[in-house]
This record gives structure tokens, C-alpha cells and sequence, in this order.
């Protein structure tokens, strides 16, 4: 149950009118992360639905890219997500992604000045596609907590539409 508002337990956006300027510019942050991404869809998904894992949040967890499967995302990239150390499915440009992703949810200061980390990221991503990463990290660990803490669409499934 919703810890704010009345909602449905499947709708996971009718809060954000309890601040309709924040919520707007949240939508549109949203919206940037996921059409104007310039990551692999590959890499995206995984570093998403690892932070949904560290976040414990449901609906994150249970959401899918209608692209997904044409962009080579199959169930099999979100069913090893928590094996993203040692599954042999994934490149050394996603494990790097998902290395990041779990770290800047759990750890973000250790992560800052590993620099061992750094070389290895350097070795797979451009500046461009770092910081790319990071903001979307950033949207995913804050609207999951929000979600979660708020006990909002813990129960739904979401298909993203396609950017078409």
C-alpha cells in the first residue's frame, strides 16, 4: 500500500502530481535516460536491473524494453543480473557497467577512488559513455528507492515503450 496518496497498486506515476513541477522534470530526466542514451541497450539493462537487485525494488526488477529482444536483451541478461562477477554471458563492457552500477548503489565512495576500477572502466567506455552511465545510475537509484520506500507498483510489470 501506498505510504502517500490512494493509488492503485499497479500505478507507479499518479504520485508524482503530489509535485507536479518535480514530478514533470523527474518524467522528463526519465524520459532522457532511456531515449537519449547512448549506451549499448545491453549494457543499459544490465546496470539498470542490477540497481533494481541492490534496491530491492519490484517494479524495477519486473521492468522490460519493448526493443530489448532486438537489441540482442534476452531473459537470460536479467536472470544472471545478481552473477554479473562470474557469468560467462556477459562481455567485459557489461560486467564493467554492472561492476559500476552495484557499486555506485553500495559503495560509491570505495568506487570513486578505485583506480584500479577507473583503468578498467577507461578500457571500455569513453567519457561521453561514463557520464551517460552515471546519470542514468543516478535516475535509476533514486526513482527505485523512492518506489520501494514508498511502497508504490510493487506488484507491476512495465514495458517501456519503444523510443520508434
Amino acid at each position: 500500500m501506498s505510504r502517500i496518496g490512494d493509488f492503485p497498486d499497479d500505478d507507479v506515476t499518479g504520485w508524482m502530481l503530489k509535485s507536479p513541477k518535480i514530478g514533470g522534470a523527474l518524467a522528463g530526466f526519465t524520459r532522457a535516460v532511456y531515449d537519449d542514451n547512448r549506451l549499448p541497450m545491453r549494457v543499459r539493462e544490465l546496470a539498470r536491473i542490477v540497481i533494481a537487485h541492490d534496491n530491492e525494488c519490484a517494479v524495477c526488477v519486473n521492468t522490460r524494453d519493448e526493443d530489448g529482444p532486438g537489441a540482442g536483451v534476452d531473459e537470460e541478461l536479467y536472470d544472471h543480473a545478481l552473477e554479473w562477477r562470474t557469468w560467462p554471458g556477459y562481455t567485459d563492457q557489461e560486467r564493467v557497467a554492472a561492476e559500476f552500477a552495484h557499486r555506485f548503489a553500495t559503495e560509491h565512495t570505495a568506487l570513486r577512488d578505485d583506480e584500479d576500477f577507473w583503468r578498467r572502466a577507461a578500457e571500455h567506455f569513453s567519457d561521453e559513455l561514463l557520464a551517460d552511465l552515471a546519470l542514468s545510475c543516478a535516475m535509476w537509484v533514486g526513482m527505485g528507492r523512492v518506489l520501494r520506500t514508498l511502497d508504490i507498483g510493487q506488484t507491476c510489470r512495465l514495458t517501456l515503450p519503444s523510443r520508434a
